[in-house]
């Protein structure tokens, strides 16, 4: 854009002002105007719609091809929620609307609240928390008024190695100290070990299952079983409900409070930063507890229950963000309970695909029993010195994005991969063929995948001059 400037080019034309002119500096102040940009680009407007254009297809997106990428549950957004959440009286709903304007936005996050709680087998949902970390902080939150209003809050959370990262931070920022929790061998949390660190001083289990491993916890009702019979809670982190919908719920085997991932789960925009959703669900006991304010059935409408003692207060300015309430409901009222449960089945049996055809090429260090994702590792192909990171700068070239590289950190050089239920058998083909092919390249040509990407725009980067010496704008 810089380069194509020249003095004088404008990216509008409009006709002659035929109204007094007014000075902006005398309207507003000198002090909040300015005559122009210093170093602006001067560009016309199909000069600036082209390079906009172009910018566009550097990028790669959902609506191109497969995401592979563990843990992120990165699946199509079907357009009819796209087109339901763009409805003029759904779109243009402002959050200070009086609650007699707003019945009809209250009903859709009352019904989801409902769904939820349904899909979950827990008992009430808040949908404030604005992603997955903000609905783990605020479950723990909840677990740690619950704990104090009995007069003991206690000092730590356990937390499996095999748990997603966001967990040890989410329990410090609720002033908790992080226990660590080893897995067994079959990547699974061993009871004995659980046992044994279970104490007066825990006060709950931050739990992911099926774990970032993608293997099921199959003690899970006994696991349960031994923090509840210390007085402890159990936090289930839901961003892998994508395993379970329509098949298992976590209230049914023992979690007191989880959170789930609309972007994951229910197919709501995901990644640049938001929006997100991260609703809450909680068991009959941690009710009180729950954001204010609360949806309250008030004659023949919806109202807001600002009077909550023991909750623990508001966690968003809104009730969330409505936009991604909308999608969510429109994907689960879409499917309906069969097709929530075919698309669990069916991203389980992509995943499974993907892990027997890929085992004989790929390291898979838990040979457990996996469900929606699998993690392998660069094990054989660190013999010829190419690295997990390498394989997946080698993977762009083939057109896919990469897997998830380097997690979980249970499992050197990680190879983290989720297809979801959105992918045909003959996209999953073309990505194992892409890797296979990878992997013979490291036999024969492994320069070749250490040099690589050959055929992007930019070629790889210096990712340690990124981190720490980021130019996050171009300067003429």
């Amino acid at each position: 854009m810089f380069e194509r400037s020249s003095p004088g080019k404008h990216g509008y034309q409009l006709p002659p002002l035929d109204v007094p002119a007014v000075d902006p500096a005398a309207a507003l102040g000198p002090q909040n105007t300015r005559s122009e940009i210093a170093d602006f680009p001067e560009v016309s407007e199909v000069e600036a719609i082209r390079h906009f254009t172009r910018l566009s297809t550097h990028n790669y997106a959902i609506d191109l091809g497969l995401y592979p990428l563990g843990s992120c549950t990165m699946k199509y957004n079907p357009r009819v929620n796209e087109h339901v959440a763009r409805m003029e009286g759904l779109a243009w709903a402002h959050p200070y609307q009086p609650e007699a304007l707003s019945q009809g936005i209250l009903e859709i996050m009352a019904a989801l609240e409902r769904m939820l709680a349904e899909i979950t087998g827990m008992d009430a949902v808040t949908l404030q928390p604005a992603a997955g970390a903000h609905g783990e902080f605020t479950g723990i939150l909840m677990v740690r008024a619950f704990l104090a209003s009995q007069g003991h809050p206690r000092k730590k959370l356990l937390i499996p190695d095999s748990a997603h990262g966001t967990n040890p931070a989410t329990a410090t920022m609720a002033g908790y100290a992080v226990q660590n929790i080893k897995s067994n061998q079959a990547g699974m949390i061993d009871l004995d070990v659980l046992a044994r660190a279970v104490d007066e001083d825990v006060a709950a289990l931050m739990l992911t299952n099926p774990n970032t491993l993608g293997v099921f916890e199959e003690q899970i009702t006994r696991i349960a079983a031994v923090l509840h019979s210390k007085g402890a809670q159990l936090y289930m982190d839901g961003a892998n409900m994508n395993a379970l919908v329509g098949i298992a719920r976590p209230g049914d085997f023992g979690a007191d409070v989880m959170h789930l991932n609309l972007h994951k789960t229910f197919s709501t925009p995901h990644g640049g930063g938001g929006p997100g959703s991260g609703p809450v669900a909680v068991k009959k006991h941690l009710i009180p507890f729950l954001p204010q304010p609360r949806l309250a059935r008030l004659n023949d409408g919806w109202s807001w229950n600002h009077d909550l003692p023991q909750s623990i207060g508001r966690v968003r300015a809104f009730y969330g963000n409505v936009g991604m309430h909308i999608r969510a409901l429109a994907y689960i009222m879409a499917h309906g309970g069969d097709g929530l449960r075919n698309a669990t089945l069916d991203a389980v049996l992509n995943s499974n695909y993907l892990r027997v055809s890929l085992k004989s090429y790929y390291d898979l260090p838990h040979q457990a029993p996996t469900l929606h994702e699998s993690v392998f590792s660069d094990a054989r192909q660190a013999k010829r010195g190419v690295r997990t990171g390498d394989i997946a700068k080698r993977l762009i070239d083939y057109g896919f994005h990469p897997y998830t590289v380097s997690f979980p950190l249970i499992v050197p050089g990680a190879m983290m991969i989720e297809p979801t239920e959105t992918e045909s058998k003959a996209e999953l083909d073309l990505f194992i063929d892409a890797l296979i092919s990878i992997a013979k390249e490291v036999e024969e040509t492994p320069d070749l995948v250490l040099t690589a990407p050959h055929h992007t725009r930019t070629s790889r980067v210096d990712e340690v001059a990124a981190a720490r010496k980021p130019i996050l704008r171009w300067k003429p």
